[in-house]
């Protein structure tokens, strides 16, 4: 997660970027984009109004685009300005919660995973327009893995990254847009961010959580790295065979999806161990 950037300095940020002479061709369907910008779907969609619509053109816009303008800046904006709301926000709402516990909570509502189903959820990304030729694949098959883990997949998916940058922009669009103000930005995101991730809801990383669970069994665990030889990880448990996952496109999350199975199997090993 990236650190929360301080945002006195954006109360006098001046957006004044230049104007595409060729708006219209700006917003014709490119090569890997799905559908042309609207602005009044998006605004309809946010349930705010853009005093400047550049801002929110430029919110849409990817760097693959290889326009005069990206929405880079923009995302690095909301990027800060999201950290700050959840700060704010859960500072209050949990008055007895540790700062440890605190920052957990809230990088798991502002990482990649939680902001890319918003984006998903709203159809933000039916808007964004790039020049990525797999990211509508890596769209489709996002959405559907997402069905199997409704709040968060703590690293079992492959999210695209793409999408919780475009959340990010947006967030910071807003923030430019109603001249800096956090609270409006709270008012027209939060309910777009459910469902939050509560104390309630907060769950382990499934690395960390079987690290947890053997440490005090006193059990060993081990990780045999097979990623380069068949895209997988297999766990072993006091020299015990207990799981494997594997991911073709990202050695971590075959990593990740390893210690899942080994956890999904480690109670019934445990019992028999016990017995």
């Amino acid at each position: 997660m990236k650190s929360l950037e301080p945002l006195l300095n954006l109360q006098h940020l001046c957006v004044n970027e230049k104007a595409n002479d060729s708006s219209v061709e700006s917003t014709k369907k490119t090569e890997s984009s799905t559908t042309p910008l609207s602005l009044d779907e998006v605004e309809v969609i946010l349930g705010y109004e853009f005093k400047n619509k550049q801002l929110l053109e430029e919110a849409f816009t990817d760097a693959s685009l290889g326009e005069d303008f990206s929405n880079e800046r923009l995302e690095y904006v909301g990027d800060s300005v999201l950290n700050l709301l959840f700060t704010k926000d859960q500072y209050f709402e949990y008055p007895d919660l540790s700062p440890g516990v605190l920052t957990r909570l809230r990088a798991a509502n502002v990482d990649s995973d939680k902001l890319a189903r918003v984006a998903v959820k709203h159809g933000f990304h039916r808007f964004l327009r790039h020049k990525k030729p797999l990211l509508e694949d890596q769209i489709r098959q996002f959405s559907e893995e997402i069905q199997r883990y409704p709040l968060h997949s703590n690293g079992l998916v492959d999210v695209p990254k793409a999408l919780a940058d475009l959340v990010e922009s947006v967030i910071g669009a807003v923030f430019i847009d109603s001249n800096s103000s956090i609270d409006i930005v709270w008012k027209v995101f939060k309910d777009l961010l459910e469902p939050i991730i509560r104390r309630e809801t907060l769950k382990i990383h499934p690395v960390t959580q079987l690290y947890e669970m053997c440490q005090k069994k006193n059990l060993k665990v081990k990780f045999v790295d097979l990623w380069k030889e068949s895209t997988t990880f297999d766990v072993f448990v006091d020299d015990q065979f207990v799981g494997r996952g594997s991911c073709r496109l990202k050695k971590e999350i075959a990593h990740n999806r390893a210690a899942k199975d080994a956890l999904d199997n480690i109670v019934r090993i445990l019992d028999k161990k016990d017995t």
